[in-house]
This record gives C-alpha cells, structure tokens and sequence, in this order.
C-alpha cells in the first residue's frame, strides 16, 4: 500500500432514536486511499454507504474518529473534494453549460471570467455534451443529466472525487455507457477517485481495490479488508466473464456481502 491520501482511522458515526439512545450508523471505519487509486465500496441499502460519502466530504462529523486528506483533517466541505450524486441536483433554469460553470466559478473566482466560460467548456466537451451545451435540463435524458453532474464534479479539479451511487438511477445501456466514461476519465489523469455502489459488477469493472461494508458485532457497520482488483485495464463488462481471475475475486467479494443482505444497518 502506498502513502495514504485518504485515510479514515476508527470513523464511528451513529443518529439519535426516539427513546433517546444512539443508533449506530459507521462502528468504527478504517480505509487508506492512495493517491490515483480508484477504490469501490460496495454494501447494501442501510449500510452506511451516503453517510460515509457525507463524512468525507465534510457535510456531518463523525462522532469519532479521524478523516484526513493528504495528512490534513477534515473538518468541513472544500473544493479538494468534489462529489456527485445519485440524484443529478442541476440549477433547472440554468443550461448545461451555466450548470457546470457554477462549479468553475466557485472553484476559480481569481480568474477571468472567459478562463472560467473556456474551463466549464472543456468539461462540458470531456463528458460528450458539446451539442447539449445549451440545453436545459428539462431538455436531457436521465442520461444526459449525470454527464452534467459528472462534469460539474470534475469541473473545480478536485484532489479526490467522492461519487455516491451515480449511475444507479439509470437504464442499463445508459449506466453501461457512463461506466465507459468514467473509467476513461479516471485513466486520463488518474484522479483519486471512491466510488459507492450497490453493484459488485460495477465495483469490478471500475475498481482498484473494493471493500465492502459489512455488519458490526455491536450493530453499524465496519469495512471488510480490501480485495484488490487485479484486471488489465481497459476493462470491458462482455469480457469479464470469460476471466477466471475475475470469478475468483468475484465470489471473494460475495463472500463478504452475504452478511449485509440480512442486516440493514441504518
């Protein structure tokens, strides 16, 4: 394992239940996400899997525990970390092109206003949206609309990319397709990048290194050791199949999963 980039150290988070006492959410997480990797995390719904995303991006501290980035703690949002969403959350007045520049904008208010429109241009083209460019949302598919999302976490270059569940929503063409853009993305410039999914054969197709949440013995939920993904990349989900080292790390990682089927967590 390299240096840590991301490194969570006994991360314990739980919400409060109406006779007064403490639910318990996250039981004690620790992960290491080295610089440039791409680290999936897989678990079932009520695992925990948004209320880590909210962690590491600062929207809520934990209860105990430590997150750093880069050796810094986190203590609240910034724009080192960029994150997107299962729900796309664009500005429906506002086109593809003024969506993503919002995030251009608030990342690089030092700039010229023309270097900001050049910069959310570029990211709008990364994702395949340059025809959609001024388009509304209400005028994009479901599809069209996670691009946005995808470009507009990209667009503020943030040192880690947190991506909670992002193709879920979509038809399985649609989600097929955005899994291709990302892997291609995340070879261009090797951004760290943790992605959160339901999915073992999305976690496969895209991952370094996948752990999976798994139930604690006092209740919340731990991560299970991380199981490197040890594929040639580019990799390709007709392809996988015929791989007898993805069958072995498949069923490792199901092994894992088993126990969050029967216990929802939070």
């Amino acid at each position: 394992m390299r240096t840590p980039f991301l490194e969570l150290t006994d991360v314990a988070k739980g919400h409060a239940d109406p006779s007064g006492g403490m639910t318990p959410i996250l039981a004690g997480v620790d992960l290491t996400v080295a610089q440039g990797e791409l680290v999936a995390i897989l678990g079932a719904s009520g695992a925990g899997k948004t209320t880590l995303v909210s962690l590491i991006a600062g929207l809520t501290t934990p209860d105990r525990g430590t997150i750093t980035l880069d050796g810094v703690p986190i203590t609240g949002p910034g724009l080192e970390r960029g994150v997107v969403f299962q729900s796309y959350s664009l500005l429906p007045w506002l086109t593809t092109l003024e969506n993503v520049q919002l995030a251009v904008d608030a990342a690089r208010p030092d700039w010229s206003p023309a270097a900001r429109r050049a910069r959310a241009e570029h990211w709008v083209r990364l994702v395949g949206l340059g025809a959609a460019a001024d388009k509304r949302p209400a005028a994009l598919s479901g599809g069209m609309r996670q691009r946005v999302s995808v470009a507009r976490g990209l667009a503020v270059e943030p040192r880690l990319l947190l991506l909670d569940e992002p193709f879920s929503a979509l038809d399985a063409l649609t989600r097929a397709t955005l899994q291709g853009e990302l892997a291609r993305l995340w070879a261009a410039d090797r951004r760290t990048m943790l992605l959160i999914t339901n999915d073992l054969d999305e976690a496969c197709l895209l991952a370094d290194r996948i752990h999976v949440l798994i139930p604690a013995p006092t209740g919340g939920s731990l991560l299970s050791p991380g199981i490197p993904v040890d594929l040639p990349r580019p990799r390709s989900a007709a392809t996988l199949n015929r791989q007898l080292t993805y069958q072995q790390i498949r069923r490792e990682i199901f092994t894992h999963m088993q126990p969050t089927k029967r216990s929802a967590v939070a």
